[in-house]
């Protein structure tokens, strides 16, 4: 009889244990959860003029009344009310495009396409980042590749990425020791698949 509640004592015992599993997301799953617990605000928008409508109440809720915009292939985002300048200026956001998403980190990819030979570190805190899905990659290593294929005359330079969301986290790492790209950032990011 003993031996009888033993066994049963000891079935019951791990039909209670449920054991970990992991969990498999789908990229862009995987981006938002990452992007979003590093500090970053997510707007997505399956619509181009969704992406408009965003920016405007993104300007509205900050009170900014101007962008800095590198590339004219974003300016139709823009209202005619709103100023933009082609020079960084600290006080001004800056509407940029990006090269990639990076799943498994919710870090942002650029290079001198988008940031020309300024350095993430000198750049304004505060970003506005226009993104579709098709720029959602793996790792890092899938948007190096991403941009060696898409730039197939010269490869662009000045490749970096912002990794932190939080303006007040420390960077810990002696690798990020002075060179902190923090930025306060928003991603508007357009359904294109």
């Amino acid at each position: 009889m003993k031996f009888l509640k033993k066994l049963l004592n000891i079935s019951i015992k791990e039909s209670k244990e449920v054991p970990n599993q992991a969990v498999n997301l789908a990229l862009d799953d995987l981006f938002v959860h990452y992007f979003i617990e590093k500090g970053g605000k997510f707007l997505y928008c399956q619509k181009k003029n969704e992406v408009s409508e965003n920016l405007k109440f993104i300007l509205q809720e900050n009170n900014w009344n101007a962008v800095t915009l590198l590339d004219d292939n974003l300016s139709f985002f823009v209202e005619n009310k709103i100023n933009m300048h082609d020079q960084f200026k600290s006080e001004i956001p800056v509407l940029i495009s990006c090269e990639h998403l990076i799943a498994d980190s919710g870090n942002i990819l650029f290079s001198s396409n988008q940031l020309k030979s300024v350095k993430l570190s000198n750049m304004p805190l505060n970003f506005i980042v226009y993104a579709t899905t098709s720029q959602l990659v793996k790792n890092m290593g899938e948007g190096l590749t991403g941009i060696k294929v898409n730039s197939k005359k010269a490869i662009p330079t000045n490749i970096s990425a912002i990794n932190s969301f939080n303006l007040n986290k420390k960077e810990d790492s002696f690798l990020n020791y002075g060179n902190s790209n923090a930025k306060n950032l928003y991603l508007l990011l357009l359904e294109d698949l």
